[in-house]
């Protein structure tokens, strides 16, 4: 998905999967990223005067490669969209809202993908169920303890926990539970690279529970507001009663090792949380 949301102009200029039927041929097949920047160079979206590994300007970015003569050559890329069903104009945008919302509330601050949620899914309130590990989640579902409204709590997620890995595997069960009528939501301080599809998911929760994050006082069957039209992520729990919460602290050492992880213990620490970026706070 490429979109642009800022608070000046916030669009939505494609749809392919999954806020959209087409995929990245299709994409590519209409004009690719150079229509997209120069829509967006066109109404002043970016910055066109900053370096990229391409040279100066983001007018290269207008260019599309090809074969001259057996050698690698620029031209500038086709003027507008040739699939107007997969990227649209700048002047007629598929929606004026773009791809993402900033969530906002008591659990910290996060980001969900609505442009592939349809409007009626996008607010939930809900009990919680809450999981340490994405591995358990089958399980849960397979025995029919998810079959009901419900807001899925996948903490120890992010970076400093276990490093931040793709969570792919809790949307098909997700979904599921969505065809079979349920109001289902995700919030996790971990990461899901776009796939996210139809599910509201509220990922990236930063602070995560491993730094103090409230996630990390979330108990099963607490309530949770889940609102991507206004972008509210609330834990309906008095203030009072959680301050009297001791913090879930589960047993992450299994999350260090193998797959060469041993590598990154030190780096892993070192990180800052997910809306700073991510970045190294010390090397």
């Amino acid at each position: 998905m490429i979109f642009l949301n800022c608070q000046k102009c916030p669009l939505l200029l494609c749809r392919i999967y999954p806020n959209g039927p087409a995929d990245i041929n299709q994409f590519q097949a209409a004009c690719s990223v150079a229509l997209v920047i120069r829509e967006l160079l066109k109404k002043g979206l970016l910055h066109r005067d900053v370096n990229t590994i391409a040279g100066l300007g983001l007018e290269r970015y207008t260019q599309e490669p090809w074969l001259n003569e057996g050698q690698l050559a620029w031209r500038e890329g086709t003027l507008s969209s040739l699939d107007s069903n997969v990227i649209a104009s700048i002047e007629q945008p598929f929606e004026q809202q773009g791809g993402t919302k900033v969530m906002t509330g008591n659990l910290g601050r996060a980001v969900m993908k609505t442009s592939a949620i349809p409007s009626d899914n996008q607010v939930i309130e809900a009990p919680a169920v809450v999981f340490n590990s994405q591995h358990d989640i089958v399980s849960a579902f397979e025995a029919g303890k998810l079959d009901r409204d419900c807001v899925v709590v996948v903490r120890y997620q992010g970076l400093q926990a276990n490093g931040m890995p793709e969570l792919h595997k809790l949307m098909p069960p997700l979904g599921v539970l969505m065809d079979r009528g349920f109001k289902v939501a995700l919030v996790t301080d971990g990461r899901l690279s776009g796939a996210s599809g139809k599910v509201p998911s509220a990922i990236h929760v930063t602070p995560e529970a491993k730094t103090g994050g409230l996630l990390a006082k979330i108990k099963d069957g607490d309530w949770l507001r889940v609102d991507g039209r206004t972008g509210e992520l609330t834990l309906l729990v008095d203030e009072h009663e959680l301050a009297q919460r001791t913090p879930y602290q589960p047993d992450l050492s299994e999350e260090y090792i193998g797959c060469g992880r041993e590598l990154f213990d030190a780096l892993r620490t070192q990180l800052s949380g997910a809306e700073q970026g991510a970045c190294c706070i010390t090397f």
